[in-house]
């Protein structure tokens, strides 16, 4: 394949252009000539998204034709050798063009299915979130997870894959790797061989592992934190070490001992059975920079640490927020003599694994010494993925408060106990869960979920007469929250005097909203911008160590974009190594531009 440059994409007259640009959409060239109208392009990530806005403009008839452009995986086209180029070379490196007569077969079933289905062809890129291929198990797996999808979810979801197909074609073009992007990808992949054993079945001699759990000080825990800090003094970072509650902690001095500290970093801990970049993402992506900057003998002028928190998700013990907290005086002794699942206490834990727990109050930082703190992300929704944008600039991170509740009525005979005459305690959180949905939906930036609804004991024939839930309140300032808790308490408590019942409430947790620092969030939005890429801006829903931090120094996030409509706390959770490497682009030039 002849390479092209960008320069070649900007200045030539526009037919030359486009035809620089053929068979970036199968059969489909209009596209990227319409793109043309928006050069001159800042990076080939201005060009990509202009090809985004093209087809999102272009109207449903022509994204279904597009669709319907495309063979289908390892169908016809492919077995009588008609297939284009582009779509010939990535069904080879799927393996797609060597598949036995059984999976041949399966799959040949699964187009029938998918086209009856949704009428159009399955699009899936294959090449992979790396760009090296998706094994053919991967390839089956996601088609047959894809065949349950709304067919207008399905269309949005080809779409999207066309565009990432799209992305890799044009790397090939403009001969560009995103190298970094590749070995932060790989990183990832290096630190997941680290799990717990299956909860199930840890007690059995050959027992099996969960796809990723990594719960604080496990024996995976701790084999992450020593392949961290190992990484860490590979990267050249000047100091190491894990403290006193097990964050691995990297310094990379400036060249003035007196500077101020940049921190950045996130958490290594995982949810049970969770994805590779939750947290991590976060780590590895100012690793590779401090890597950068070793090999090119340069300080910066203030000293940058980064922090590989020890726990995060509160999935061993009741102690979210763990890593970060302590750094920020938040860490709460009576945690100590929590036990987990097996009777271990937290203390006996960390004795185990060799910390120093009269050492975690010396490990509160001063903030007097910080310049702030920033944290990279993968989104872990679905925002950035249907824009189809990679980073996005975080406004705030939510403001929360969260229930667990029992709603006590009356246990009675399900047969014999008229429709009028009961006091049943299921329908009334049922009654409060459709009052959440609703008054939360009323106000943008306000999220209400009951994500527990259990009835103990509970039996086919008898009206429940206790029902325990949860509640979890979520907006981007705590007096969203606090309007939207107050109502949905009185709601509760009306629905409880309507219907004969009682109700028992105990508050677990509440955290207050974290606004974005607004001379951190310009440097993100600078870096995003410098990229060629539009600057998106969205508050976190989720909680992340910024929270924690931004009690005691000015906070800001930078999230990228996840892949599978962005889902993440699930092995689906994916990034692709292209996004990764945007992001380590923008971190660097936070770094450089970023004044001490």
């Amino acid at each position: 394949m002849n390479t092209i440059t960008l320069n070649q994409i900007n200045t030539l007259p526009r037919a030359e252009a486009a035809a620089l640009l053929a068979g970036l959409y199968e059969h489909s060239d209009w596209i990227a000539e319409q793109a043309l109208n928006a050069r001159p392009f800042a990076s080939a990530g201005a060009l990509k998204h202009a090809m985004v806005k093209v087809l999102a403009t272009a109207g449903h008839e022509a994204q279904l034709a597009l669709v319907r452009a495309h063979p289908e995986l390892a169908g016809k086209a492919m077995v009588s050798k008609s297939l284009t180029a582009e779509s010939t070379n990535e069904q080879t490196k799927a393996g797609l063009t060597h598949c036995t007569p059984d999976e041949l077969a399966h799959i040949q079933q699964l187009n029938a299915s998918y086209n009856d289905k949704f009428g159009f062809p399955f699009i899936l890129a294959v090449r992979g979130p790396r760009g090296t291929g998706l094994n053919k198990q991967q390839i089956i797996s996601t088609f047959e997870r894809r065949l349950h999808n709304h067919p207008d979810y399905e269309l949005a979801e080809c779409l999207r894959n066309i565009h990432r197909i799209v992305e890799i074609r044009l790397n090939d073009k403009l001969a560009y790797e995103p190298t970094l992007g590749h070995e932060v990808w790989d990183w990832h992949e290096w630190l997941a061989q680290f799990s717990d054993a299956s909860v199930v079945n840890k007690h059995h001699p050959h027992a099996a592992r969960e796809e990723l759990t990594v719960t604080y000080l496990t024996d995976a825990h701790r084999q992450c934190a020593r392949t961290i800090e190992l990484g860490m003094k590979a990267c050249g970072f000047d100091e190491v070490s894990m403290d006193a509650v097990g964050n691995v902690v990297g310094i990379y001095k400036a060249a003035s001992h007196s500077a101020k500290t940049l921190m950045t970093g996130s958490h290594y801990d995982t949810v049970r059975n969770g994805g590779k970049y939750d947290g991590r993402l976060g780590i590895f992506v100012p690793m590779a920079c401090v890597r950068e900057l070793v090999r090119a003998g340069k300080r910066l002028p203030f000293h940058l640490e980064v922090v590989a928190f020890a726990e995060e998700e509160g999935q061993r013990y009741k102690a979210t927020f763990l890593g970060s907290g302590a750094l920020v005086g938040d860490f709460k002794q009576e945690w100590l003599d929590q036990k987990d699942a097996d009777g271990i206490t937290m203390r006996q834990a960390m004795q185990q694994a060799g910390l120093n727990i009269h050492d975690i109050p010396k490990i509160t930082r001063n903030a007097a010494e910080y310049l702030g703190f920033v944290e990279v992300h993968i989104e872990q929704g679905p925002v950035l993925n249907e824009l189809d944008i990679p980073l996005g600039v975080v406004t705030s991170i939510n403001g929360s408060v969260r229930f667990v509740g029992t709603v006590i009525g009356m246990a009675s005979h399900a047969g014999t106990t008229p429709m009028d005459r009961r006091r049943d305690a299921a329908t009334a959180v049922a009654e409060l869960a459709l009052y959440l949905e609703q008054r939360a939906a009323q106000q943008p930036n306000l999220v209400g979920t009951i994500g527990m609804l259990t009835v103990p004991n509970g039996s086919i024939n008898v009206v429940p007469g206790r029902c325990q839930f949860s509640l979890d309140l979520r907006a981007t300032t705590n007096e969203l929250r606090d309007r939207l808790m107050h109502d949905v308490l009185l709601e509760l408590q009306a629905i409880c005097l309507r219907r004969g019942l009682h109700f028992k409430l105990e508050e677990t947790m509440r955290a207050s909203a974290a606004p974005s620092d607004a001379k951190l969030q310009v440097k993100w939005e600078q870096a995003v911008q410098s990229l060629g890429l539009p600057i998106c801006h969205l508050p976190s829903g989720a909680g992340h160590d910024a929270m924690k931090l931004h009690e005691r120094m000015p906070q800001a996030m930078l999230f990228v974009r996840g892949q599978n409509a962005g889902i993440s706390h699930n092995p689906l959770e994916s990034t692709t190594s292209d996004d990764m490497q945007l992001a380590i682009d923008a971190f660097m030039h936070l770094l450089h531009n970023l004044q001490a």
